[in-house]
């Protein structure tokens, strides 16, 4: 095959050739795949001036005419709309191509439940994770209850007691207490939006804590070094899977804190590591040696170079940063390399608070380092420490019980 630097595109895309070939390379695709894509955008550059047509006119339905053309000529057989991803993205991004319509909702409930999700976004600022999943709860509670707007007006607390209680025997108590969470904020909602007269959010009844039951969740320390020790360090892949589980188990951060590390979080000369945390915080934690050495050997002979800045990347072009879901995948692999039951990323964060625990450190400093924000939170990773927990417990009034 041709290099990329050979590849003639000829037509209205021409001009946008040689910066679609350093994107090309800034996301580390190898220069056979490169090409390969170049081809592409030659092809659809010829089959938009065939067409007397703009690349402002590459719509949805022009881009399916236009695999359709191209499937019928026999030229590109293997070709699909997946295929078709990079080009479009490079194209968008230069505002040369429009962005693919949002569809239209379909019913009244699409309708309050897209209006619901743009007051959880422009007015309470929640990542776009909870909004999904308090979305899916309004759903839910919603569903053969909405066919007119009035039909909001006429909900009543005893509506909203006969949905929990329906769910609870469907559900652990985590995923319960997380659908109350969902369904008060759509009680909110409908009574700010004026849809209900009075807040029905009062009436979802608590649940029992979930955070309250049973022994800590943290993996033992000999689990933790089976964790490491499974990943293979003469590898690219497996120093960054080695610097993952490092920085989860020695910092606790969240599977999203770690996915959201770029490489100017890390201030070597400082020893500090910047953590994009809940609620937008930002905060300053100190970098341990062994998680220092990690990231470092990792960045040196793991990490693919290019123009994202994202810390932890995929091992493969384009070089994007890992998502929330790859983090925990890393997790689970390993889990599987050392022959342990699976797990996820936050059992890791437990080890954390557990290591910490067992080491001397203080409830309070353990919750600086895990930012929390409330005491009994940190609390729960002590349930099986009676001794820890007698220091934050109140005393029995009128004396010792």
């Amino acid at each position: 095959m041709k290099k990329s630097s050979q590849v003639c595109v000829t037509g209205p895309l021409e001009l946008y050739a040689r910066g679609y070939r350093r994107e090309l390379a800034r996301q580390g695709y190898s220069p056979w795949t490169a090409t390969a894509h170049l081809h592409l955008m030659a092809h659809v550059s010829r089959w938009l001036a065939d067409e007397q047509l703009a690349p402002a006119d590459l719509d949805a339905d022009r881009v399916e005419l236009f695999l359709t053309d191209r499937r019928a000529s026999g030229q590109v057989r293997r070709l699909t709309p997946r295929g078709m991803v990079p080009l479009l993205g490079y194209l968008r991004g230069l505002g040369l191509v429009p962005a693919p319509a949002a569809p239209a909702p379909a019913s009244l409930l699409d309708q309050v439940l897209a209006e619901f999700a743009d007051y959880l976004r422009g007015e309470r600022g929640l990542a776009e994770a909870t909004i999904c999943w308090y979305r899916y709860v309004a759903g839910l509670f919603l569903s053969g209850r909405l066919r007119e707007l009035d039909d909001m007006g006429a909900l009543s607390a005893t509506a909203v007691n006969a949905f929990v209680l329906a769910q609870a025997g469907q559900r652990s108590l985590g995923s319960l207490n997380n659908l109350v969470t969902g369904l008060r904020a759509l009680l909110r909602f409908f009574y700010v939006r004026g849809y209900t007269a009075a807040s029905l959010a009062t009436a979802a009844p608590p649940t029992l804590g979930w955070r309250d039951r049973g022994a800590s969740r943290g993996l033992e320390p000999d689990q933790v070094a089976r964790l490491l020790g499974s990943c293979d360090r003469r590898t690219g892949a497996g120093r960054r899977d080695f610097a993952i589980l490092t920085v989860l188990a020695r910092l606790g951060l969240r599977a999203k804190e770690v996915a959201a590390l770029s490489i100017d979080d890390v201030n070597w000369r400082a020893g500090e590591l910047t953590v994009h945390g809940k609620g937008n915080r930002r905060d300053q934690l100190p970098l341990p040696v062994d998680v220092g050495q990690a990231v470092a050997s990792y960045c040196r002979r793991g990490r693919p170079r290019g123009g994202c800045r994202a810390l932890f990347v995929h091992v493969r072009a384009p070089y994007a940063a890992l998502s929330l879901t790859a983090v925990s995948h890393v997790v689970v692999r390993a889990c599987e390399r050392a022959g342990l039951p699976s797990a996820g990323a936050h059992r890791l964060r437990h080890a954390a608070a557990t290591a910490m625990r067992r080491a001397g450190a203080a409830l309070f400093e353990i919750g600086q380092i895990l930012r929390h924000q409330h005491t009994v939170t940190t609390a729960g990773y002590a349930r099986d420490d009676q001794d820890t927990l007698a220091t934050i417990a109140r005393r029995w009034p009128g004396g010792a019980a």
